[in-house]
């Protein structure tokens, strides 16, 4: 019988084990088809990107991406490696305690066989039950052999469910380690393609290198075009602001005309809203961020910093760009070397989408979240980007920060 309890409880241990690993192994199994879906995106942003210009910078910020996916992709299968090998582990170690289990009770077994077969001798079991000293006596022996007769049949089948446990047991193994093999498989073949990109990555650093000169032009007219884009914004943040002073003086002086109580500024809660927002807003199209907010060091040229007030996200050719949140346009124009810009007021929040194609919104017009408006244009290196900006009055934020992760 102590045989038996203690088989149950390592039944129950194998139970919680199982529950607990496989809530690790699926979130693992999720990560993975993340990883996989992100590298496929990117491998469509690389392929259009080598289809237009080759050595470019767009091409070396599609390729980092894709090997920053690849690295993940292979960490994510590492890690479940790693799990099925505590798994293991833990299985050895259930079926070593099973064994000797099985081993203790088909001892036990094996005495009280030898003793039955001493006992079921006909002139034994009457000279045992015929020896008793009383009636009751009598009676209680007889009740013993039966329940002798229960505790050696319920003995014997302990002893095959264990032997199912420990056969079923093994077999859970032996499939994990079949299952360890194939992803360490996966793992060699990962790490192989990781190793390639970064040998093409390598080859087109060294030819954008080549091309400094050039790089130092592009960068010289970027850095022209941006700025004539931050004038454009900083006019337009100051005219409605003073659009917005203006249009308050007026209520308060209708309100005292007609000594009434002015109505709250809608703005001042469209902007409460659009903080409330804050990490929860949709991206404004999909892809990945090409260039962070912030200063950094240019990904070629030596020794120049770059200044960014917003995120370039790279895409494909065509994809849409949706507003963020309601607000009203405020202004489209266009910037030589940049593309059509459309900026948006969201209370005392702006958000400026720029390098657009075919915009389906106008000056004055209402937007709501999620509207759409326009598709992603192409850059000077053929390269489909859209350069996106936050600004609350005239300060940039990190839109990364804003948007959701």
């Amino acid at each position: 019988m102590t045989a038996g309890k203690y088989t149950f409880l390592l039944l129950l241990l194998i139970l919680s084990f199982s529950a607990a690993a496989q809530k690790t192994k699926n979130q693992l199994q999720a990560e993975k088809q993340k990883n996989l879906k992100k590298i496929k995106e990117v491998e469509k942003i690389l392929s259009e990107t080598n289809t237009q210009k080759k050595n470019t910078l767009g091409e070396l910020s599609a390729l980092n991406q894709r090997i920053s996916a690849q690295e993940n992709l292979i960490k994510s299968i590492k890690a479940e490696t790693e799990l099925l090998n505590k798994e293991i582990g833990e299985d050895n170690g259930i079926i070593a305690a099973l064994e000797e289990d099985l081993k203790h009770m088909r001892k036990e077994y094996a005495a009280m066989l030898f003793a039955a077969q001493k006992a079921n001798n006909s002139a034994t079991r009457l000279t045992f039950l015929f020896s008793a000293s009383s009636f009751d006596q009598l009676v209680m022996r007889m009740r013993y052999m039966k329940q002798y007769s229960q505790l050696r049949k319920l003995q014997a089948d302990q002893i095959i469910k264990t032997q199912d446990q420990l056969a079923s047991q093994v077999k859970t193994t032996e499939a994990k380690r079949n299952e360890k093999n194939a992803l360490l498989n996966e793992e060699l073949a990962e790490n192989q393609q990781l190793t390639d990109l970064k040998s093409r990555q390598k080859t087109l650093v060294k030819n954008l290198e080549r091309q400094e000169k050039k790089l130092r032009s592009d960068l010289t007219e970027t850095k022209k075009a941006v700025a004539k884009l931050d004038k454009l914004i900083e006019d337009i943040i100051r005219e409605e602001i003073e659009k917005a002073a203006r249009e308050e003086r007026e209520a308060k002086a209708r309100a005292a005309k007609n000594k009434t109580v002015a109505t709250p500024d809608a703005s001042i809660a469209l902007s409460a809203s659009f903080e409330e927002n804050k990490s929860k807003f949709s991206w404004p199209t999909e892809g990945f961020v090409s260039d962070p907010f912030g200063t950094h060091m240019h990904p070629i040229l030596k020794g120049i910093v770059v200044k960014n007030e917003g995120i370039n996200i790279q895409t494909k050719k065509d994809e849409k760009v949706k507003c963020i949140f309601n607000g009203t346009v405020s202004r489209v124009a266009f910037i030589q070397g940049i593309g059509t810009i459309v900026i948006i007021k969201h209370g005392g929040y702006f958000t400026v989408y720029s390098g657009l194609n075919e915009v389906q919104v106008k000056t004055g017009e209402s937007m709501k979240t999620d509207q759409q408006i326009g598709t992603v244009g192409i850059n000077k290196d053929g390269v489909p980007e859209l350069r996106f900006q936050i600004i609350k009055s005239f300060t940039p934020v990190d839109p990364q920060t804003w948007l959701r992760n």
